[in-house]
């Protein structure tokens, strides 16, 4: 699914202040549809110049927040962002310890690009960059590879995954009673 963020904002081209982001907020969960299977949900920033950290802070990654909590097939991703709105995501994700997927995306809605923007822990971004080399994996499976190189069990593996999905960066499915996960977007 993609939004258009530019016209969501009134055609706005420069996004600033707390109060116009809830606004957007607002909109994006009133235009929300929330898919059957998990799917990535582009943010698409194209044709917007700036975008303050207080804007994206009250609409996307509040978005972002309230999907992953209550729409789990919901995965936001940043589409198409100038640089100035990549750093003010940096900016504001790395003071928060985050990070969020980000891409170009081509009008027929393929994937350009992709990477993470913002701060991991290291354990998570050990993590992740496990998974990212897996097509799918699980706890046990980490633990059964790698728990000897990291110094950790399956729980702690269960953990690492759960927070990476919460944040929307890994795509989680129940198999049973374990959960597998695999990558949202190729890359890093």
């Amino acid at each position: 699914m993609r939004v258009k963020i530019q016209t969501l904002a009134k055609n706005e081209s420069i996004l600033g202040g707390a109060p116009n982001g809830r606004r957007l907020f607002v909109a994006l969960i009133q235009n929300l549809i929330p898919p059957a299977e998990p799917e990535a949900y582009f943010l698409d920033f194209a044709g917007v110049q700036l975008a303050t950290s207080s804007f994206l802070r009250e609409s996307v990654l509040a978005f972002r927040d309230f999907v992953r909590k209550r729409n789990p097939n919901v995965y936001p991703v940043i589409a198409n962002a100038v640089e100035a709105i990549r750093e003010e995501l940096e900016i504001l994700l790395d003071v928060r310890a985050d990070a969020l997927w980000a891409c170009e995306l081509t009008e027929e809605q393929q994937v350009r690009h992709p990477k993470l923007i913002g701060t991991l822990d290291p354990m998570q971004r050990a993590t992740f960059e496990l998974v990212v080399a897996h097509p799918e994996v699980d706890a046990p499976t980490l633990a059964r590879e790698h728990g000897r190189a990291h110094r950790v069990g399956t729980t702690a593996w269960n953990n690492r995954l759960a927070a990476l999905a919460a944040k929307g960066l890994v795509v989680e499915r129940s198999a049973g009673r374990s959960k597998i996960y695999r990558s949202l977007l190729e890359g890093r």
